[in-house]
Parts: C-alpha cells; structure tokens; sequence
C-alpha cells in the first residue's frame, strides 16, 4: 500500500521503448484485430483477463475519493490526499491517454490462508506476500506487452503497477474485469478475489469491453469475517481499523484496542477475501514467482523475533515484506507473541525491552504483560521504567496492567458508525 510514481513508466520517452515502425499496415491491422492479439500475447505472458475502458471511464471515482479522505479514513497514508483530480481521472495523468487496458493476474492460494490463523506460536503473513514482490514481477511483464505493442502499432504508453497514481480496481470494473466487493476489493467470477491488477495507457482507440455489474447480493460474508470491524458500511473500508494496513502502512504503536483481534497476523490479511463464496471458482496461481515461498507459510515466531536487519533482509529478499523494514515487522512478531499464550517466548520479548527502536520496545512490553504473572510483570517495570525515555513506551509501561485487567469479551471490536467508501488503494 505504498505511493508515488514508482510503478510509472513512460516506455517510450525514458528510451525502455524506442519507436517501432510496425511490419503491419494498420489499414490492414484494425483495432480490433490488434486487440485480439494483445490478448494473445498477454496470456502467453501470464497474465489472464484482459480488458479495455475508456479513460473518462469513472467519473464518480474523484467524488467518493474526496468524501473518503474527509473521513480521513486513509489514515497516515497522506499519499492518497496528493492530488485527488490526478489519482481520479487518467487523463489529467496523461492527457494523451485514448485507451485503459487493464490486466489481471492470478494469485489464488493453494488452501485457505485462515488455515494458519490457529497455529498461534506462528506469523501468519498474507498471501499476496509469500512469494516474489508481484509490483516487480507484474510490471517486467507489463513492459514486456507494452514493447509488444509499440512494436504493432506505433502507439505510445504507460505502465502502471499499483504504486502509482492510478485508481487500478474501479478501472478493472469498468474494463470488465470485475466488481468492487463489499471489502472494496476486486471480485471476479472466475478468479474470486485473488488477482493483482496492472495497468497500460495507450494512444490508441481500442474497442471497449462492457463493465461487469456488481454480484454481490445480499451476502455479507465479507464484512463479518473482519476481526476489526474495519468496515463502517458495505463498500465502505475504514483503513484505520484494517489490519492490513495496521501491520503494514501505520507507523509506530500499533493502537492497543486492535493488538489482540490481530492474532498471530504479522503482515496483511486475507480473512475477508477468503470468506468471500465467488473464490469456489477460483483456481490455485500458476506464476512461479509468486508462489508461495515454503518459509513464508507459517513461521515460527520464536525465529522471526530474532532476525536482525541483515537477516530480515536475507530471509525477505524479493519480498514486498521487505519495505516495512526490520523493527516495523518486529514490532508486529511482539504483538502477537503476546496472543500466542506461550509464556516461552517471553523471554525474547523482554530481550527487545533494550531494542534501539521505541516501536519495538513498546510491543516487547505490552507482549510481556499478556504473556508473564502480574508480579513478574511489576519487578520488570521496576528495573526498566526509570531508564526508558521514550514517553510513548513509559505509557505502555503504566498502563499495562489496566490492559490485563480488563480482558475483552470479544476479539471483535463493534462498530456503529458508517462513512464513504474509499474507491481505491492505488
């Protein structure tokens, strides 16, 4: 969930993409024809659903941008608020923009990722993060198809991998390519909610595919699987309360009324994308570099909470778990050690009361007082309060035992009040 103009890449002015004259008469090449065969060559690259809209597409997107950034539901992601208008409309983008082409690719898990949600003395780490970095993977790819296509018909082009400016899932629907859920996620019929979206802006005038229409029913399953109550309103995603973006996006302490419904979840989540029904006809990803990576399924959280900077480095090359850096994770791994109920990892939490990172230190001490007895807990805070001069840890310190006190009828956290949809992450 990351901003900027990373993911952007004008192929051809930044040389990745010289001019091609095409082989093709285009009088004999039509748009239609090309279009065909930009699927083709999509496929034989790995991507799966392709489809075209327009670029004035969604007009309503910079409304419901605006209205959720009011509710300040992107909490601090501040990038969501640069220049809405740029974010909502492709062509204030680029002006020169006459076609969206939107593509998806596969994802689909090999089992129920809540699967390891029950193995408490393990990280669980979402889907999308146990293999390769897909912004990388996706957007090679992309260039690849975007040569392609320069190559046939001498257009011009962008790519865009969620990194940037571009509103991917709202285009996606009207691209035929999906809905937008009630957990505001794409949802196809045929791949459930397990596809990463990439995007090309062409010059050219591509025929249009019809945008898919909402299949979501009556059913809420979605929204009553969030362990969070991150959802205010069907369609309505309140990031602030969204474990993703908990473990993720938010810097510092993680907010103590979320720390126990995060579980053992260590980065991301994918509980209410996997209660959704529309994944029975979703089919396992075939990208190898994607695939899940054997170390990344479940790993012990006595491991994890040892790894230094070089080796969280080491052990997520290539991963996008990577960019959070070292204490943000650790700072996650502390949480839910104190839900695992195994008081033999307190020990590794009461090593990090000495960690250089704050963040760090305030989770090592709050997992101290899920995990030890309540006059361990005093003896602690006797020997460590007085050196700590971090305002924000000295809180946790005081105000542990009130947390102890005053355990949760519930791991989900109520929510009565609704506001506007976020129509977009990227």
């Amino acid at each position: 969930m990351a901003g900027g103009g990373a993911g952007v890449a004008d192929l051809r002015g930044s040389g990745l993409l010289s001019r091609v004259q095409t082989a093709l008469n285009p009088a004999e090449n039509p748009c239609g024809k090309l279009k065909a065969e930009l699927a083709a060559q999509a496929h034989a690259l790995g991507f799966a659903p392709l489809g075209v809209c327009a670029p004035d597409a969604i007009p309503d997107a910079l409304g419901y941008l605006r209205e959720y950034l009011a509710s300040d539901y992107h909490g601090q992601m501040a990038w969501l608020a640069d220049r809405p208008e740029r974010r909502a409309d492709p062509r204030v983008m680029w002006g020169e923009v006459r076609s969206v082409i939107m593509l998806g690719v596969n994802y689909g898990p090999d089992k129920d990722p809540r699967s390891s949600l029950a193995a408490t003395d393990r990280g669980a780490i979402s889907v999308y993060a146990q293999g390769d970095d897909y912004h990388d993977v996706i957007k090679a790819r992309l260039k690849q198809l975007a040569r392609w296509l320069v190559a046939a018909s001498g257009c011009e082009v962008k790519v865009f991998v969620d990194t940037a400016a571009v509103m991917e899932k709202p285009l996606a629907q009207a691209a035929g390519l999906g809905w937008q859920g009630k957990h505001s996620n794409l949802v196809s019929r045929e791949f459930g909610s397990w596809l990463f979206l990439g995007a090309i802006f062409t010059t050219l005038e591509l025929p249009r595919d019809a945008a898919e229409r909402d299949h979501c029913g009556s059913c809420r399953n979605c929204l009553d699987a969030c362990p969070t109550a991150a959802f205010p309103a069907p369609y309505r995603l309140d990031a602030r309360r969204c474990i993703s973006y908990l473990t993720i996006e938010h810097k510092g302490p993680i907010p103590r009324e979320f720390r126990a419904p995060l579980g053992n979840r260590i980065y991301g989540c994918d509980d209410c994308l996997a209660a959704c029904p529309w994944n029975k006809f979703a089919q396992a990803g075939r990208e190898a570099k994607l695939a899940s990576r054997e170390a990344l399924r479940a790993p012990a959280l006595g491991e994890l909470v040892r790894l230094d900077d070089p080796a969280f480095r080491a052990l997520f090359t290539k991963s996008p778990v990577k960019r959070i850096g070292r204490d943000r994770f650790i700072r996650n791994v502390l949480i839910a050690i104190g839900n695992s109920g195994d008081a033999g990892l307190a020990a590794e939490a009461e090593r990090l009361l000495g960690d250089a990172d704050p963040a760090v230190r305030g989770a090592a001490v709050w997992a101290l007082g899920q995990l030890v007895a309540a006059d361990q807990f005093a003896a602690l805070r006797e020997r460590r309060f007085a050196e700590e001069e971090d305002k924000g840890v000295r809180a946790e310190w005081t105000s542990v035992n009130v947390a102890r006190d005053a355990a949760p009828s519930s791991d989900v956290i109520p929510r009565e009040s609704a506001g506007p949809s976020i129509p977009e992450r990227g």
